[in-house]
C-alpha cells in the first residue's frame, strides 16, 4: 500500500521561507494528482495547492497565490512546497494528500493521505 510521508515543517518568523516534501513510499503505484491540504485548530482542512504528475498542472488557494510554489520530481515521486513570504495566518498542520484523477479543493475525494507536519509562523 502506498504511504505519503511528508517533511520540512517547523517554527519559523514572518516572512520567512520554509519547504515541505512529500514522497510516496510502498508500492509501485503513482496517483495522478498530489495535493496539499492544511488545517489550523478549530477550522476545517483547505485546500492549498495541487499538481498533476502528467501534464504538470498545478492550481494554488489564493491565499498562497503568488508566495507557494508546488513542483514534483518524478523520478523520486516527490512533490516540494516552497512557501515563502509566512504569514501567521499560514500556521497549520500540512497534509500531503494523492489520488487518482485530476487536481480536486475537496479533502474527500483523495484517497491517501500523509500523517501531517506543523508549521508555525510567529510574528
Amino acid at each position: 500500500q502506498v504511504q505519503l510521508v511528508e517533511s520540512g515543517g517547523g517554527l519559523v518568523q514572518a516572512g520567512d521561507s520554509l519547504t515541505l516534501s512529500c514522497g510516496a513510499s510502498g508500492r509501485a503505484y503513482r496517483f495522478s494528482a498530489m495535493g496539499w491540504f492544511r488545517q489550523a485548530p478549530g477550522k476545517e482542512r483547505e485546500f492549498v495547492a495541487g499538481l498533476t504528475w502528467n501534464s504538470g498542472n498545478t492550481d494554488y488557494a489564493d491565499s498562497v497565490k503568488g508566495r507557494f510554489t508546488l513542483s514534483g520530481d518524478d523520478a523520486k515521486n516527490t512533490v516540494y512546497l516552497q512557501m515563502n513570504s509566512l504569514k501567521p495566518e499560514d500556521t497549520a498542520i500540512y497534509y500531503c494528500a494523492a489520488r487518482l484523477g485530476g487536481i480536486a479543493r475537496i479533502p474527500t475525494m483523495y484517497d491517501r493521505w500523509g500523517q501531517g507536519t506543523q508549521v508555525t509562523v510567529s510574528s
